[in-house]
């Protein structure tokens, strides 16, 4: 190397202090440093190409604009070059030695105003490159300006603690290029393979060739960042495969962008196949943020809320500073405010493909309801619009043939003010229960969920657009007065035998009372209001919890030819009556699924035969 005079300088006591806290506390891991560097080798490659755009002198106009790495184990050195658009010696001074040009004295205000734990506001004052020093003893920049075929050939020299040297050098092109003296204990950073891991990890994406050793690593185009018109079917079905590392074909692909109030770009899909489904435990996040090409984390938890976790893909935003830390982006407002942006535009997206395509929609949420179901039950500010990608049979529809909330309430009728559902085992179970025949008679609509989770979504959703939803199981239910077939038991005798069966039952019910809602069933087992129903029960005793036998609301159907032969009975041979009112209070909880030792059933349905047949 040949030289003219060294010129010598020492840090300023704020840049000293920024070494040690980049060096000491900054970074989560040190592999960081490269994604740094590469970062600002681009940067320096894109001001470049501007110039070429604006200026006709660019010096050594026809170097490629790339990135060039190279490893060398035997000396321990990890060499960064650029084609980029230089330093001259001002501004290496005033770039990596100098606390006005740099913004170091901003950068370490709004540490000393934050604490250092917030050192994600280091992003925005371009001073990722003295991360190199983590790896590094000692750190060579060798630039050329790009407006000077006179300008100086420059290589600032540095250990990072006692300030740097500015000499002249006679081997340099237009850019930089850094020469990384490692650590004895950093000597990884010097293997190939090292760093491959590294560039494929955090620069996959960015704009310009990076080339390891001569091979190009960065094979894989950032599509997030294109025209939606100038992407094929099969370059978002490659892309997806690449970053969810899967071998189907997207199910769905979200292909958005956004100005305001975030610059944000993202492409995100969704797997043909639940994974969750098949047992395979709880997937993880499947996204992963990036800024300017350049990735922040990998599938970061709080990116998207965890309900989101089967998407795929990648949201880039610009308005991230590039060097956010893992522990700092989890109580970053910015990263709340793309949860719920983006989180808002998925749904928007599910509700128009809902309309676009039911079919391919009622597929998708064949295999994806329990996320959009988890996301009712754990995150209020989006339940409404989940609510409306809810799909479900019922009562008004064939079987297999699904509805909405949105178009149940248009069926409704106008002084309707409630929606009316049931959770059960299956359609035909619920269909072949008491419940719905008090519904059925009056032409009401009633909504079947049949999903062992539907209880605890209901639980915690009380109505839909102003619409209270209501289990068609509850004893407080009012309903208008219909016609009904079949004299009733006058009212006398009806009291009597009302009263009389409470006496019977005992502990077993809350009470005994006439109803109107049914039809063809002589009893019904009715959950009071506060009490948990049959799924919320079993959801209990899922979780190991106490689940006690309800003290239920039995109605009676004063119609019924059983409940006419009952009042009979029971004045004639009131034991036999006592176990036959003893066995419709058993059928009603067993139809309510209410029943906990259907042992004791059996036993007395037993001693009730015996009784009757002699």
């Amino acid at each position: 190397m040949a030289t003219t005079d060294t010129e010598k300088h020492g840090f300023q006591a704020e840049v000293k202090q920024l070494l040690d806290i980049v060096i000491h506390s900054l970074y989560t891991d040190k592999e960081i440093f490269v994604r740094e560097l590469v970062s600002n080798a681009a940067d320096a490659l894109e001001k470049l190409r501007l110039k070429q755009l604006k200026e006709k002198n660019v010096v050594d106009a026809d170097i490629p604009l790339e990135i060039n790495i190279t490893t060398d184990e035997e000396n321990n050195t990890l060499t960064i070059s650029d084609a980029g658009i230089g330093m001259t010696r001002a501004e290496l001074q005033q770039n990596l030695g100098t606390i006005a040009h740099s913004g170091t004295k901003a950068f370490l205000q709004q540490l000393k105003d934050k604490g250092e734990s917030n050192a994600d506001v280091i992003g925005q004052f371009g001073v990722g490159f003295y991360s190199a020093f983590m790896a590094a003893d000692e750190v060579e920049v060798h630039t050329h300006s790009w407006d000077s075929e006179e300008g100086e050939h420059l290589v600032w020299t540095s250990d990072g603690s006692t300030g740097y040297t500015i000499e002249e050098s006679s081997e340099v092109q237009r850019g930089c290029r850094m020469v990384l003296k490692l650590k004895e204990d950093q000597a990884e950073f010097a293997k190939t393979e090292t760093i491959k891991a590294i560039l494929e990890k955090y620069s996959t994406f960015v704009s310009f060739p990076i080339n390891l050793n001569g091979e190009k690593v960065n094979k894989v185009e950032a599509l997030w960042l294109k025209s939606k018109s100038d992407i094929s079917k099969e370059e978002y079905s490659e892309f997806y495969k690449f970053v969810a590392g899967a071998w189907d074909e997207p199910r769905y692909t979200m292909h958005f962008s956004a100005d305001a109030p975030l610059a944000i770009n993202s492409l995100l899909f969704v797997p043909q196949e639940n994974q969750e489904q098949f047992g395979m435990g709880q997937m993880e996040a499947g996204v992963s943020l990036y800024c300017r090409k350049v990735m922040i984390e990998a599938k970061p938890k709080n990116l998207l809320p965890d309900w989101l976790r089967f998407l795929k893909g990648v949201i880039d935003s610009e308005d991230l500073p590039l060097n956010i830390s893992r522990e700092s982006m989890q109580d970053s407002a910015l990263i709340q405010k793309l949860n719920k942006l983006i989180t808002k535009r998925y749904l928007k997206f599910l509700e128009k493909q809902a309309k676009d395509d039911s079919e391919k929609y009622e597929e998708f949420f064949s295999k994806f309801s329990r996320f959009l179901k988890e996301g009712i039950a754990t995150s209020f500010e989006h339940q409404e619009a989940l609510a409306k990608l809810l799909r479900f049979e019922s009562t008004m529809t064939e079987v297999g043939k699904v509805t909405s909330f949105a178009d149940y309430v248009d069926r409704a009728k106008d002084d309707q003010n409630e929606i009316y559902y049931l959770v059960g085992a299956s359609r035909e179970v619920i269909e072949n229960g008491p419940y719905l025949e008090a519904f059925k008679a009056r032409g009401i609509e009633v909504a079947i969920f049949t999903d062992a989770v539907d209880q605890y979504v209901f639980d915690t959703m009380p109505e839909f657009k102003g619409k209270k939803l209501v289990s068609a199981d509850r004893a407080d239910i009012e309903l208008d007065d219909v016609a009904t077939d079949g004299e009733a038991l006058d009212e006398v005798a009806l009291a009597s035998l009302t009263e009389w069966m409470a006496e019977a039952l005992g502990e077993r019910v809350e009470k005994v009372e006439a109803g109107k809602r049914l039809v063809d069933s002589p009893v019904a087992a009715l959950a009071p209001q506060e009490a948990p129903n049959a799924q919320m029960r079993a959801m209990m005793k899922a979780m190991g919890q106490d689940a006690p036998e309800p003290k239920v609301v039995l109605e009676v159907n004063p119609r019924h030819e059983v409940i006419k032969n009952l009042s009979a009975l029971k004045e004639s041979d009131e034991e036999l009556a006592s176990m036959v009112t003893q066995q419709l209070t058993d059928n009603a909880l067993l139809a309510a699924g209410m029943m906990d030792n259907p042992q004791k059933m059996v036993n007395r349905m037993n001693d009730l035969l015996g009784k009757i047949v002699k």
